[in-house]
């Protein structure tokens, strides 16, 4: 995939003001706000560019009010990078073909990959499988 790159006022234009917030400033929605997904079959992909992400068999309840996946889909341009603020260390994940900043990844999670993608809603566009 190529990466997309827009200017501020481009992204701006495109998304709400709180996936604005959150994709592009590093924000974080509150809890319980935007995990209200369908349970059918079918994937996440990036609000900022459509890549796919994340498949629903990897979504898992985790307790904490935001969405959470135990893995990516395969191929997925999902990107880690150290995280240091609010005096913290934390592992970010965003999509790399945009950059757009979707959550932090925690070593907390169910198998088989013991990992919590704990995922702003507000990142995230439901596709149901056969949409495309």
């Amino acid at each position: 995939m190529d990466k997309i790159q827009k200017t501020d006022a481009e992204w701006q234009q495109q998304l709400s003001p709180m996936a604005y917030k959150v994709t592009r400033k590093h924000g974080t929605e509150r809890a319980h706000t935007n995990d209200n997904f369908p349970k059918t079959p079918g994937r996440f992909d990036c609000i900022c560019c459509g890549a796919p992400l994340f498949e629903q068999e990897t979504k898992f309840e985790s307790g904490t009010g935001w969405p959470s996946f135990y893995a990516p889909m395969e191929g997925a341009p999902v990107a880690e990078k150290d995280d240091r603020s609010f005096f913290m260390r934390r592992t970010e994940v965003h999509c790399d073909r945009c950059d757009a900043h979707l959550g932090h990844v925690f070593p907390d999670g169910p198998a088989p990959t013991g990992l919590r993608y704990c995922i702003n809603g507000v990142a995230l566009e439901f596709k149901p499988d056969g949409a495309d």
